[in-house]
């Protein structure tokens, strides 16, 4: 199984999960990283090679820390470029059907504040239901997200270990069936 990682998040550079769970990544052959706003800093998305790439792999992968209950801006863009009508989605548009979608996110806030009753008040699943609706109109099978939260309290052998249970989780073969 080939698996593409597209990661969206400003300042990889100063991250701690997200740079960490991208130097994981790297270390698998059957894992391909690309990092939106290293290959687009003036945002100018080549949309034909993202099509492209997105054809090669067989599961696509979202990477990015929560802003603002939703993603950098960039990979928004991103999905409003590439996703287009005739390719992903409409009566031709069916490249990404039967690949699999799953969303990796970090937040800086605890498990505790995504719930009902918690200072967001819903869930992480909840609040990433646009992205689930964008994989059904895209024919993609949306698999359940790889969440990562208290990004801001977190130790280091924490972030690490959970670098190690991303990896393994994307490249899972039997475990969505």
């Amino acid at each position: 199984m080939k698996v593409l990682v597209i990661v969206a998040h400003p300042h990889l550079e100063t991250s701690v999960v997200n740079k960490t769970w991208v130097k994981e990544l790297k270390k698998h052959s059957e894992i391909t990283v690309s990092e939106l706003y290293k290959k687009y800093p003036d945002e100018r998305i080549d949309i034909e090679r993202e099509q492209r790439l997105c054809e090669e792999h067989d599961r696509i992968v979202w990477q990015f820390p929560f802003y603002w209950y939703s993603s950098p801006p960039l990979l928004k863009k991103w999905i409003d470029e590439v996703l287009t009508r005739g390719w992903a989605y409409g009566s031709n548009g069916t490249k990404l059907h039967k690949k699999e979608l799953i969303l990796a996110v970090s937040s800086g806030s605890g498990k505790e504040k995504y719930q009902a009753g918690g200072r967001n008040h819903f869930s992480m699943s909840e609040l990433l239901k646009p992205f689930q609706a964008t994989s059904n109109l895209i024919g993609t099978k949306y698999l359940p997200a790889f969440v990562f939260n208290g990004a801001y309290t977190a130790l280091q052998e924490e972030v690490q270990e959970s670098a190690r249970e991303y990896v393994n989780y994307i490249l899972a073969k039997d475990i969505f069936e």
